[in-house]
């Protein structure tokens, strides 16, 4: 009987002694791994790593717990065996639970881009290059080699990419991103051409993103686009050459952001005080707003302006209007 009792009071020991140990070690592993603000720790777990060795780097970076213990207690507790290789942000607040989860889950740390509009493809290359864990597959790419790995149709490749901000992982390639904004950019040319007004003044989408870089590039004032674009479809209305500075400085090789009077005078297929119509590719990256501006244009009496001093712009109806203000505005004589 003694003996029984004995047995009895030894499997009770043995029964709390283990739950003591279950409840302390999901404690354990539920508790911050840091409990004050500390940098967060951009662990690259790929390549061979292993549970074990994410334990060591995790508690050396943020000094606190122990790696032994720590991966003990996961191998018993928590899922360690189907980790999804990537990049992954690790901050002190988590607990070890919270970072296997993230690691079973493929939860990567995303970064992301905005590619401004109104900006070149050189530009926007240039941008792309300086980016954190962004694998660069374009740089040493000829413009047709790019094209032809983007899948593009167009002559060029300036104006057929959407600006938009961009989310991509660790070592996603620059093609993906140039990739995707010329897939977004097909969707909303699509959607704004179909929804085109009568006012609008070409006759196929691309001259649309011709024209809607045009607008880009002289006004960054959201309620002038549209009467910048009345000025050019009243322009193309009546075959009067548009006399867009923008379009002439992006003909203009090596240019050093002064305009001339002899660069208005040469005459090159993209300076549009010498030649009629649109230039023949867009010459910059125009944004949706500029695009619907050139899609539905407001009506207007107007054929001319100029920046005024307040980054806006006056419109004149006549030539006569359009040179007082540009004595008064320009050339401060009035």
């Amino acid at each position: 009987m003694k003996k029984r009792l004995i047995l009895v009071l030894l499997v009770a020991v043995f029964a709390v002694s283990v739950a003591v140990v279950f409840v302390s070690g999901r404690w354990y592993l539920s508790q911050p791994i840091q409990s004050e603000a500390s940098t967060p720790l951009l662990l690259d777990f790929r390549g061979g790593a292993t549970a074990r060795s994410l334990t060591s780097q995790v508690t050396e970076h943020f000094e606190g717990g122990h790696s032994a213990l720590s991966y003990r207690l996961s191998q018993v507790f928590a899922d360690i065996n189907h980790l999804q290789a990537g990049l992954y942000e690790i901050h002190g607040q988590q607990s070890w639970f919270d970072i296997w989860s993230m690691l079973s889950q493929g939860r990567e740390k995303t970064f992301t881009v905005t590619l401004v509009e109104g900006l070149t493809l050189e530009q926007w290359r240039a941008q792309l290059e300086q980016l954190p864990y962004l694998k660069d597959e374009s740089s040493e790419l000829s413009a047709a080699e790019l094209r032809q790995k983007l899948g593009v149709t167009e002559a060029s490749l300036e104006g057929v990419l959407l600006p938009e901000t961009y989310s991509y992982r660790a070592y996603t390639t620059d093609i993906a991103i140039l990739k995707q904004a010329y897939q977004s950019m097909h969707r909303v040319l699509e959607n704004v051409w179909q929804e085109r007004s009568d006012r609008c003044p070409v006759n196929s989408p691309y001259e649309l993103l011709i024209l809607a870089s045009i607008i880009e590039k002289e006004t960054g004032l959201a309620d002038e686009r549209p009467l910048v674009a009345s000025v050019f479809a009243n322009r193309l209305a009546i075959d009067m050459r548009l006399q867009s500075d923008p379009t002439t400085i992006y003909g203009i090789e090596n240019f050093d952001g002064n305009i001339t009077r002899a660069h208005l005078r040469e005459k090159t297929a993209y300076n549009t005080y010498r030649i009629d119509g649109l230039p023949p590719t867009p010459i910059a990256m125009p944004g949706e707003a500029s695009i619907e501006a050139a899609a539905s244009p407001v009506r207007s009496p107007y054929y001319y302006f100029v920046a005024d001093k307040s980054g806006g712009h006056v419109f004149s109806e006549t030539l006569e209007e359009h040179q007082r203000a540009v004595r008064r505005y320009q050339l401060n004589q009035e």
